[in-house]
């Protein structure tokens, strides 16, 4: 086993954190205050090849490990985690789902503008009435002739508004609806898909999320991915590798805030010494070390397992509970140590708190996660 970053590692490391601080730093409470989506940072992305980290060159992409997909999410998450969260959901989700399960037909239309960040893709999933609880998805694609006729809604989807390919999933056997989903590649501006209410939310406010509704849309039966009712088996795979980039986002902002509470306490004085120097300062700061290292070391082996094709269903589910609970503590902890200074804005852990409380929701909560992850264990006995 080895625990060291390889060179090439090192220097896609370096190069995401010096992309962090140029192109992100100076504009991250601009877009967070006015919610606006940073396209011109999503098109920077899609240049440095942030957009196609995962995928085989074939097909635009850097043909990255998933190890790297995680060191270049951390480093941008240090910085925005809503930034971190437009590569994670792009990459992981929609063009993964693609990428994973698509004929090569479909491969080759969609996925170039994806990897490149020509277009942004979005996955639909959720909907007002199945959130953990997929099987009860309401929207329903009917097959007639060589099209699928598709009605519903999803929601909570990211890049909802700015998205120009999705991946949505519908019910085509009501009679069976575990086993009766299949996914289907939308494209913007297809008669009778619409976006609808745009979310104002606690955190990750330059992160787009928005509902999407579909109203007799005709979706050609080409743009099936996979076969027929397939799609609930399809979802459970990439929900298994999303959970390594959203655990790897949770780590971003666990160092984030970890690496701000060391900067204040080693500069903030109380009673004539820095707050470094007290001993309660530092057990928080050792704790929070502690933890953030053991679940970037728990991400790489989820990662390295994943690149080595192995079932990460377990590992997957453990990185990102150990990883999200973390970040939740680190930055609860970063603005105690940071005082009154840590409830304003002018300090980067107020805007860490606001947005990390996604992390033990999106991609299953902790919850969802314990269940995993003990479903897992009884298997072994």
């Amino acid at each position: 086993m080895d625990f060291q970053l390889s060179e090439h590692q090192k220097e896609i490391k370096k190069l995401a954190a010096d992309f962090a601080r140029k192109e992100i730093a100076p504009f991250v409470m601009q877009y967070d205050e006015s919610q606006e989506f940073p396209k011109d940072i999503a098109d920077k992305l899609g240049e440095m090849g942030f957009l196609g980290i995962i995928f085989p060159e074939e097909y635009g992409g850097a043909g990255f490990s998933t190890v790297e997909y995680a060191i270049i999410i951390e480093e941008i998450s240090k910085i925005d985690p809503s930034v971190g969260l437009i590569i994670a959901s792009h990459n992981g989700l929609c063009t993964n789902h693609i990428y994973q399960f698509a004929n090569e037909e479909q491969k080759k239309k969609y996925l170039p503008d994806l990897t490149a960040g020509r277009k942004l893709g979005a996955w639909g999933l959720t909907e007002n009435v199945s959130g953990s609880d997929a099987v009860s998805m309401a929207s329903y694609a009917e097959k007639k002739g060589g099209k699928y006729i598709l009605n519903g809604s999803k929601m909570f989807i990211t890049q909802g508004t700015v998205a120009g390919v999705y991946v949505v999933t519908a019910v085509t056997d009501k009679s069976n609806p575990k086993n009766g989903i299949s996914a289907f590649i939308l494209e913007r501006g297809m008669p009778g898909f619409r976006i609808g209410k745009k979310e104002n939310k606690l955190g990750m406010r330059a992160s787009d999320t928005a509902e999407l509704i579909f109203e007799n849309v005709e979706i050609p039966a080409e743009n099936l991915i996979g076969n027929e009712n397939e799609g609930f088996r399809q979802v459970l795979k990439i929900l298994d590798g999303g959970r390594i980039a959203i655990a790897a986002l949770s780590l971003g902002i666990a160092q984030g805030a970890l690496d701000s509470s060391i900067k204040y306490a080693k500069h903030r004085k109380q009673f004539g010494k820095p707050l470094s120097e007290f001993q309660a300062t530092q057990f928080k700061l050792a704790e929070l070390a502690t933890e953030t290292d053991a679940s970037r070391l728990m991400i790489y082996k989820a990662a390295t397992m994943k690149d080595n094709g192995e079932n990460i269903n377990l590992i997957s589910s453990m990185a990102k509970l150990t990883a999200s609970e973390a970040a939740v503590k680190a930055t609860n902890e970063a603005v105690q140590i940071h005082g009154g200074y840590g409830f304003t804005k002018d300090f980067p852990v107020e805007k860490l708190y606001r947005d990390v409380k996604l992390m033990t929701i999106g991609e299953g909560t902790s919850e969802v996660q314990r269940m995993i992850i003990a479903k897992n264990l009884t298997k072994l006995f």
